[in-house]
Order: structure tokens, then sequence, then C-alpha cells
């Protein structure tokens, strides 16, 4: 079994999606996808994640709102993540706070509003005892700070492109780094040198579907969680491993960082 641990689903109900979400996820369970990860963005997209979610038994959920998406918002909205996450605190669909984190890439983006929704997401995941699945751009150092005094201990840095040292304090920290398209292209290099020189323990799948596109998909072509098998053949080859051990082991780690999926019932080892 593959898992993809941070596919935005709802965001495939579009004509470029054949069959939509529905489709979407039928595709992915023929490739041997047994369960796919989707973070929320905003509080406008809460219930669709969760319909979503419950709509597909392949499918779990994560409640946050995305750093790039702090700009247009309002202090209420970190309000309606509390009480969403209080409503749902029971649904075993619900294994983590996400996508969160910070975006120093994009410019102009206001660091110190989106510091502080950071800090309260934190917080909130602390309080609630749940893995954090996390948004890492150009923003490491100052991510793993707020980890480190709130003691989160599990979860995901999706898409990590930073350095050795700084992926190995995040591990250590307790969390995986997420690998996806980005790793496929040549050009990659440092994505690709972490793919190949981290503890395999440290490794989990992703697509970021619908963004992220592996090489193989051209210009306007959709990217679905269906990928993450040719993500994992692209890992295993990279590593100079059995595309087994790679499923294998990659499905095992996203089930230690995101625990909540062993309520589900998903054909998981042990």
């Amino acid at each position: 079994m593959l898992i993809d641990s941070h596919c935005h689903l709802d965001y495939l109900d579009t004509p470029a999606v054949s069959g939509g979400v529905a489709g979407a996820v039928a595709r992915s369970l023929a490739v041997g996808v047994g369960a796919i990860v989707l973070p929320a963005v905003s509080p406008n997209r809460f219930d669709a994640v969760i319909r979503t979610a419950h709509a597909h038994p392949s499918v779990v959920y994560a409640l946050g709102i995305h750093p790039m998406y702090v700009e247009t918002l309002g202090d209420e909205a970190l309000d309606e993540l509390q009480n969403a996450l209080i409503r749902n605190r029971h649904d075993p669909k619900l294994i983590a706070v996400g996508e969160i984190g910070l975006d120093h890439y994009v410019p102009g983006l206001d660091r110190q509003k989106m510091e502080r929704f950071y800090v309260a997401q934190c917080k909130m995941a602390r309080e609630l005892d749940l893995p954090v699945i996390l948004h890492v751009r150009k923003s490491q150092d100052r991510v793993l700070k707020f980890l480190r005094q709130f003691n989160l201990r599990q979860g995901i840095a999706h898409a990590f492109n930073g350095s050795q040292q700084q992926a190995m304090a995040f591990v250590d920290q307790g969390l995986c780094l997420g690998f996806g398209g980005a790793m496929t292209f040549t050009r990659a290099l440092q994505i690709r040198r972490l793919a190949v020189d981290l503890p395999l323990h440290a490794i989990v799948l992703e697509t970021d579907s619908p963004d992220m596109s592996p090489a193989w998909k051209s210009k306007g072509e959709a990217n679905e969680p269906m990928e993450v098998a040719r993500i994992a053949q692209s890992l295993a080859e990279l590593r100079g491993l059995d595309r087994q051990r790679i499923d294998e082991a990659t499905t095992a780690n996203v089930y230690r960082v995101l625990p909540g999926l062993s309520r589900l019932p998903f054909g998981h080892l042990g």
C-alpha cells in the first residue's frame, strides 16, 4: 500500500480531471494508493474538505490555515479553525492540524501576521494533541523554532527543500519530510540529494495534487494522487532500492507521524 501524504483533493473537481474527485480516487486505488491525506487551506474550504473525506473511505483530512491565505483573513479565521477542530475532534478522519506554516519565498507577504497565525495554530495542535502538516518554504529555521517551543513532535514537513542540516533538525524533532513531484526533475539537485541521503525512516511521499506536477506530466495536464506510485518508483531508483521496500517504509512512516491513521481500516501493516 502507498499513501499520498499531501493532496488537495477538494480542488480536483474540475473538467480537467476525468470523473472529478471520485475518478481521481478510483484511479489512485487502482495503482495501490490506499490512503490520501487532504489538508485544508482556509476556513472557507473546511466543509468541502470534511465532505470529501467522508465521501471516500481512503481519504482522511487535516484542518488548518495555509500561510499564503493569511493575507486576506482576519483573526476570526483562527476562531473558526479552533471551533472546527473542537467540533470534529472525535472524528476519526481528522488526523492533523494543517496545512500551516510559514512562506518566506513569496515577496510582499506580511510575515508578522503569518507568524502570528502559525503560532496560534501550533498552540491548537498542542492543546488537541494533534500532529501538524507544515508548509515550509525558505522558512525552515523559523518553523522549527515554534515546533520546539510548543513541543510538537509528530507531523510532516511537506515539500521539504532545505539543507541537510535543517532536514535532520526536523527529523530529530520527530517529523517526516515530504517528497513529491519536484524530486522527479533531474535539475532539482538539492531535493534529489536529500531524497538519497536522508534516512529512509524520515521520508514520506506526496503529490500536492493538483500542484507540483511530476516531470512526466505535460503543461496543463492534471496532477492526481495516482502519481504517487510513479513518485515511489522514482525514489526507489534514486536510492537503488527495491520498490516494495520504498512502499512499505514510506507507508509505515506516515502511520508513525500521523498516528490517527491507525484508527481507520486501510489494511496497514500491524
